[in-house]
């Protein structure tokens, strides 16, 4: 995931981390402007935050309560958090393994939750058409190739487990993968239908229009300062304008309200008393140039699957609707004190790795041009497991998405606007509804814990790489990973 900042990247200037999809944002026309808060008022909802998880609980409000005075209030525009930033993947992924789910919670519960996820890829399928919103969606599944002997037992053990949680999970045969996909030293793969490939940034913005049309109001430029029950403290800043004053920081307002959502993911931990409530953790992403039809007939990815293989250090690849790869994944280190900067969100070691494993996983696209390179955090909760939930004072909350959010935010979305407007719903009775993750460790135990996870991960894939054998890291990593 990263962010739309200086400029988009080429041989002579690699790493301004400015990213595809804000190149390709479509500019907003007429409607109201998204101004700043500038002074005290009163609403019945306030939803701290601008991305994914803060636009689908507006919009569900705005569906279920339309006399409510709903208020989005986020410090940059919509989508410059990890919304706008992320590998297009929208998938039925849970950061908690149903198998976690299960031992936490109960089979049952664990079983409402994998088919919750899986009817959300098509509930966001749907809204995008019924909204009009054009985000590049297809629905093509995720391709999880196996190249190793214990990536191809763990891509044999989920297919085989995948029926016990109602998943749909095929196994396919080095041929049968080879077929979608032109892959270096594959011996098998596994492919799930359950993700679409999306264009993140159209997707926020076609979700923001869609709730600017049923009178949610969004400010922009609008930092929450603090958040409690029955009112968010923020600072609008406005947009523009020569002089100092016109770019220094305006008085603080109180926005008051009945309910107050707090909808930050990697942010939270800027939050007061917030600090470890998620780690920030930062992934990384590259965008190929549009590559010529000749080398699309031997790569493949025909159905435009999303794609991946089963290493323990997530990577993830998309082919875009401009026929670009987009390839992304972690490695990047955690910072000392969750700290969240624009510096962080270029890393030229991760990139130089992504390349190569992107060389090295499709050999046809060794030496391609890459236009983009950039990055971005994602929030990490101590579990490994994602939560959404509605204090008796008023306050909700959702996120801890651990990268998982394109589609798990909706399923957020849906749930908030249950609890909020007072519902029991199927939603609302899900496991992780009420679920708190107990807080990361101090520093710098959170630094040492955190960045000392990344680099087993690694490890782990050295290993079998090695051996040939399980990773005995990975298998010690587990338990602390949600599985």
């Amino acid at each position: 995931m990263g962010p739309a900042l200086t400029g988009a990247s080429g041989p002579g200037d690699p790493f301004t981390g400015r990213s595809l999809w804000a190149d390709q944002a479509v500019p907003r026309r007429g409607g109201p402007a998204r101004d700043p808060v500038t002074q005290d008022e009163e609403v019945d909802v306030v939803v701290v935050g601008g991305g994914y998880t803060g636009l689908w609980t507006a919009y569900y409000l705005a569906l279920a309560a339309p006399r409510w005075r709903v208020l989005v209030v986020e410090q940059e525009t919509v989508g410059f958090g990890a919304s706008g930033r992320n590998g297009g993947w929208c998938s039925a992924l849970f950061p908690t393994g149903a198998q976690g789910l299960a031992r936490r919670h109960g089979r049952s519960a664990a079983l409402a939750m994998r088919a919750a996820m899986r009817a959300t890829v098509d509930e966001v399928v749907a809204v995008c058409a019924r909204e009009g919103i054009d985000a590049d969606v297809v629905k093509g599944g995720t391709l999880t190739l196996a190249r190793t002997p214990p990536q191809l037992a763990r891509a044999r053990a989920q297919a085989s487990a995948a029926t016990d949680w109602g998943d749909e999970v095929a196994l396919l045969t080095a041929a049968e993968a080879q077929a979608r996909v032109g892959a270096a030293d594959v011996l098998g793969a596994t492919w799930a239908p359950d993700c679409a490939r999306v264009h993140p940034m159209r997707l926020v913005q076609g979700l923001a229009d869609a709730v600017e049309r049923r009178g949610v109001r969004i400010a922009e430029h609008t930092r929450a300062t603090s958040l409690g029950p029955g009112a968010v403290v923020v600072e609008g800043r406005p947009v523009g304008g020569d002089s100092a004053r016109d770019r220094a920081p305006r008085p603080s307002a109180t926005v008051r309200a009945r309910h107050v959502v707090r909808a930050t993911e990697a942010w939270t931990s800027r939050l007061p008393g917030l600090r470890r409530a998620v780690a920030p953790v930062y992934s990384l992403v590259l965008a190929t140039a549009p590559l010529p039809a000749a080398t699309w007939s031997r790569v493949g990815l025909a159905r435009y699957e999303t794609f991946t293989d089963h290493r323990h250090l997530v990577v993830y690849g998309q082919r875009t609707a401009d026929d670009r790869v987009v390839f992304g994944g972690r490695g990047a280190p955690y910072h000392w004190g969750s700290a969240i900067s624009p510096h962080h969100d270029v890393a030229p070691r991760v990139f130089a790795a992504l390349e190569r494993t992107l060389g090295d996983l499709l050999p046809d696209l060794r030496g391609v041009p890459v236009t983009h390179r950039w990055g971005g955090p994602l929030g990490v909760p101590r579990d490994w497991h994602a939560s959404v939930g509605l204090e008796p004072d008023g306050v909700a909350r959702a996120g801890g998405y651990v990268g998982d959010g394109v589609a798990t935010s909706n399923l957020a979305g849906r749930t908030l606007a249950d609890l909020l407007t007072g519902r029991d719903t199927d939603l609302t009775r899900l496991p992780w509804v009420g679920h708190r993750s107990r807080p990361w460790e101090p520093e710098p135990l959170r630094w040492l814990g955190v960045n000392a996870g990344l680099r087993a991960m690694t490890l782990a894939d050295a290993e079998e790489h090695l051996t040939g054998r399980q990773s005995v890291v990975a298998r010690a990593m587990a338990p602390l990973l949600g599985h």
